[in-house]
């Protein structure tokens, strides 16, 4: 059961339903059409995943458990109630909710649990490899010491490999809205040898964009970086394309997380395409949160026409009620593509990941294996 599909399909009275969408839709049917043959391939497509958030990706299931561990939390420990608590107005009510998610993570075992489960769901869909997006300041700021949270976080990824044979790698994010003070404690819990976990690639920003811009933040990305990581801040999903322009020229960014907007500027699209700059693109999570009216006027049709490089995510899921196969059958209608239009989809995940080049090779591998398998007659 996810949610926000409840929640959509059966708007309470006097509430309308999200933009785009009539009464009685339901999202992952309206966005990925009765194509049986190609969800089939799409659901046994092995695949990557770039952009996909570690609360955000608490199931109904694990964010009923956490909030009865903690019952003086506001989230519905029934998931009837949830459906409704999990519908957002905009983008800032969706800020909101998240992160009353984030108070229900309180304790290592509570981290671990999260990072196990969520590695299990990503495995279910055959996600071979994924960058999970973690913000450990909200973590730590609640009192988790910093030192038992990477611990927590590494057992999960380890079992999580040895039992689902899923490879997970960290994106450490800046909380944008908690400002300086989490961007230096998140630089810290990202460079310091001591602390810094075996599993870690890269370093991020999310949150609100509006009120918060990016180049204050390039100190802590140039001390990021400096140490080894790579740069993949938000940038252009609720703001203009300047924000992506911030996000190159001050924060390095090798990819962008959304990055919407950048379709308003023909010069950008340009850059991103010279310099192969991917962006993470979450068709279902920006219909979510209103950063798109309507999955018709996406622009990662134009993204793919000015030769930008197009990843497929999730971002949320469960909260957004989809999935990482549900948006690979939205990416394939909206682009119109076949089996080895989607598989090359699949590829350009891979190939814009962090994962080293021998572990590229094995997936972009698997991926022609079993596209070809299908295809034969």
């Amino acid at each position: 059961m996810t949610w926000s599909r409840r929640s959509a399909d059966h708007p309470r009275p006097g509430r309308p339903p999200p933009p785009g969408r009539r009464p009685g839709e339901d999202p992952l049917t309206l966005q990925a059409p009765q194509n049986a043959p190609l969800n089939a391939f799409i659901a046994g497509l092995p695949k990557a995943e770039l952009h996909v958030h570690h609360v955000g990706s608490a199931s109904p299931r694990i964010v009923s458990e956490l909030a009865a561990r903690h019952p003086d939390s506001k989230v519905p420990t029934d998931p009837e109630a949830l459906a409704d608590y999990f519908t957002f107005t905009d983008f800032a009510h969706f800020i909101q909710v998240y992160l009353s998610v984030v108070d229900l993570i309180r304790t290592p075992e509570d981290v671990r649990l999260l990072t196990y489960e969520v590695g299990r769901e990503l495995a279910r869909q055959r996600v071979r490899y994924a960058e999970l997006t973690i913000t450990p300041f909200s973590s730590t700021r609640r009192g988790i010491d910093a030192r038992a949270f990477m611990d927590a976080i590494e057992d999960a990824r380890k079992a999580a490999e040895a039992e689902f044979g899923t490879v997970l790698r960290w994106c450490f994010d800046i909380p944008g809205e908690a400002g300086l003070e989490a961007a230096e404690e998140t630089t810290v819990l990202a460079t310091d040898d001591r602390l810094r976990p075996e599993g870690l690639v890269s370093f991020g920003l999310g949150g609100p964009e509006i009120g918060v811009p990016r180049p204050q933040f390039k100190p802590y990305f140039d001390r990021a970086i400096a140490a080894g990581l790579r740069s993949v801040p938000h940038a252009g999903e609720t703001t203009g394309p300047g924000t992506v322009w911030d996000a190159l020229t001050h924060l390095g960014a090798e990819r962008i997380g959304h990055g919407t907007s950048s379709a308003q500027d023909e010069k950008l699209l340009a850059h991103l395409a010279e310099h192969r700059i991917a962006l993470e693109v979450c068709p279902t999570s920006n219909i979510a949160t209103r950063a798109v009216r309507t999955l018709d006027e996406h622009p990662i049709g134009r993204f793919v026409e000015a030769g930008v490089v197009v990843t497929v995510n999730s971002d949320d899921p469960p909260m957004f009620g989809t999935d990482l196969n549900t948006e690979y059958a939205v990416a394939a209608r909206l682009l119109g593509l076949d089996e080895r239009g989607v598989a090359d989809l699949a590829k350009n995940a891979v190939d814009a990941s962090f994962l080293d080049e021998p572990g590229k090779a094995r997936i972009r591998t698997e991926i022609d294996t079993y596209t070809a398998s299908w295809l034969a007659p």
